[in-house]
């Protein structure tokens, strides 16, 4: 099973405001024309998505769903309220990083995007992510919820590419070379 995370971050390394908020990230006016940054011929490589509430509960606040009809795995412990519009793609999975991967892949699943930080640093520090694509979005906003926590152990990455786009963004991709799954 392969694992990916594709995500933005601020320069000084967050993925939200404290309370959960995107706001700093720059909006569809800011995009140059036609310009995804790689997401959507990264999309349709994924089988499934696997993220963690706090992101569910995000992209549920949006004015549609993000994800189309990719199969979609919410994290929590926690009862989740799926609605019935998505409820078909939509499931919750009380279940650590390891257990997921092996339902998933019992059911065919090859490539999961991994999504959200809690989420992000479990599978991290469990070995189950294989590449990072981190976009660094040119602000600081000095204080939130950092992408990266501590980890049971050093993880080795070999980087693979940097793209520089013209309104200052910048993704880098990496593979992970340690390898503890």
């Amino acid at each position: 099973m392969k694992a990916t995370v594709y995500i933005a971050t601020s320069l000084d390394g967050f993925i939200a405001r404290e309370d959960g908020g995107i706001d700093w990230l720059p909006g569809e006016e800011d995009a140059q024309e036609g310009e995804d940054y790689g997401y959507q011929e990264f999309i349709d490589t994924v089988d499934a998505i696997v993220m963690g509430r706090n992101t569910y509960e995000l992209a549920s606040s949006f004015g549609s769903w993000p994800y189309g009809g990719k199969p979609v795995v919410v994290l929590s412990s926690r009862r989740v309220d799926i609605p019935d519009a998505i409820a078909e793609t939509v499931e919750s999975m009380p279940a650590e990083p390891r257990e997921v991967v092996r339902r998933l892949a019992e059911r065919g699943f090859g490539h999961l995007y991994v999504d959200g930080g809690k989420t992000i640093q479990g599978f991290l520090g469990e070995g189950l992510i294989q590449r990072l694509i981190i976009t660094r979005i040119p602000v600081l906003i000095g204080t939130g919820i950092p992408l990266f926590g501590p980890l049971p152990h050093d993880v080795r990455l070999r980087h693979v590419e940097t793209r520089q786009f013209e309104n200052g963004l910048v993704q880098s991709e990496y593979e992970v070379l340690d390898d503890v799954a």
